[in-house]
């Protein structure tokens, strides 16, 4: 009798960050342990095309499985009595629980989880509601702060609301967090679209770079401090692992210091005294449940270099799993190896389905 989990495994996808999930795709399914699970594969193009992918995971990066002869035109259906993924040819593949590895726009704002919520498919990660508020900075940022958790000074606007007077919105944003600003497109991750402005002019080339990729901005007040990040994993009872630590070999942890430059560092556990990453842990967290995540998150924060004021900078829902991501190395550094730490994950999905 066949006991394996049928995991079906989405990457890909319409986003700036395609390429990086595709990346990370194949990081998970290398660690799989192929004992216990059937795998499907579910590749989405940059043009957003679904395919089911049966070929070698070596061909995701840089999106060499395009050219895969072994690609059948797919999808995930909505319908909860089909539960899995219909193909051109009027096949159904059942799944039993789903790991969206998709990065960004229509993979960590809710848009897929809605799906599979619809669909009735336990998945990996949060649900619809906590992936889209953590996804939208503003939002995030509201909730943080009605719960008291502390974090740098910020504004948001659209970009409709800033064409109507842009020069007076720079104005008040320097006089409200001072100079410099860092400003970031509300909805996009891997640190796309994101700029240090150091004066007006700046800022307002800085809005355009914004509004690029997504139209709504948001300006913190530029902290001086160490970035540090902590991976929590858990539903009802989070854990949080290590606490790791951040040295950008750019300005700031941009794209290009993340996945391209060799000279970016990071440490584990972080530089910073033990009694901070306890408090970082904790804060970690209570971010975590107060803006409603399950599964797994990695959760950033500055910890300022005057005073040790832990800040919260982002959550991000489904963290890189590429051979240089914090996330994995975090939950290695407290003991759990890479294919515990994704059968984990995906138990949790099952659990929080109901199906275990």
């Amino acid at each position: 009798m066949n006991n394996k989990i049928t995991l079906g495994i989405i990457f890909g996808g319409v986003s700036s960050e395609h390429d990086i999930s595709c990346i990370s795709a194949k990081g998970i399914i290398s660690n799989l342990d192929y004992s216990r699970y059937n795998v499907v594969l579910i590749g989405i193009t940059k043009e957003g095309r679904w395919f089911l992918y049966n070929d070698d995971v070596n061909l995701l990066p840089e999106d060499k499985w395009i050219y895969s002869k072994s690609l059948v035109p797919a999808f995930i259906s909505p319908d909860s009595s089909v539960h899995g993924v219909v193909t051109s040819r009027g096949e159904i593949l059942r799944l039993d629980v789903v790991f969206p590895v998709l990065h960004g726009k229509n993979g960590e704002d809710g848009t897929i989880q809605g799906l599979l919520q619809l669909a009735q498919i336990p998945f990996v990660g949060c649900d619809s509601t906590s992936s889209g508020v953590c996804m939208d900075k503003a939002v995030a940022n509201a909730v943080a702060d009605a719960v008291g958790i502390a974090q740098a000074k910020w504004r948001s606007v659209t970009q409709y609301e800033y064409k109507a007077d842009a020069d007076a919105f720079l104005d008040s944003a320097i006089e409200k967090l001072g100079l410099p600003i860092f400003v970031k497109p509300a909805n996009a991750g891997s640190s796309v679209g994101i700029s240090k402005a150091n004066s007006k002019e700046s800022l307002a080339q800085a809005m355009e770079v914004a509004f690029k990729e997504d139209k709504k901005a948001v300006l913190e007040q530029f902290i001086d401090g160490f970035e540090v990040e902590c991976a929590v994993m858990g539903n009802e009872n989070p854990v949080a692992a290590e606490v790791g630590q951040i040295i950008s070999a750019a300005e700031f942890y941009d794209f290009d210091s993340k996945y391209n430059n060799p000279q970016s560092e990071l440490h584990i556990p972080a530089e910073i005294p033990q009694e901070k990453r306890e408090e970082v842990k904790a804060q970690a967290i209570r971010a975590y449940k107060a803006l409603g995540c399950e599964g797994l998150s990695r959760v950033d924060f500055f910890v300022t270099k005057d005073e040790g004021r832990v800040l919260l900078n982002e959550i991000n829902t489904i963290p890189g799993q590429t051979p240089i991501s914090m996330y994995p190395k975090l939950f290695e550094a407290v003991g759990v190896p890479y294919k515990e730490l994704i059968d984990r994950l995906i138990h949790l999905a099952l659990e929080r389905g109901g199906r275990i």
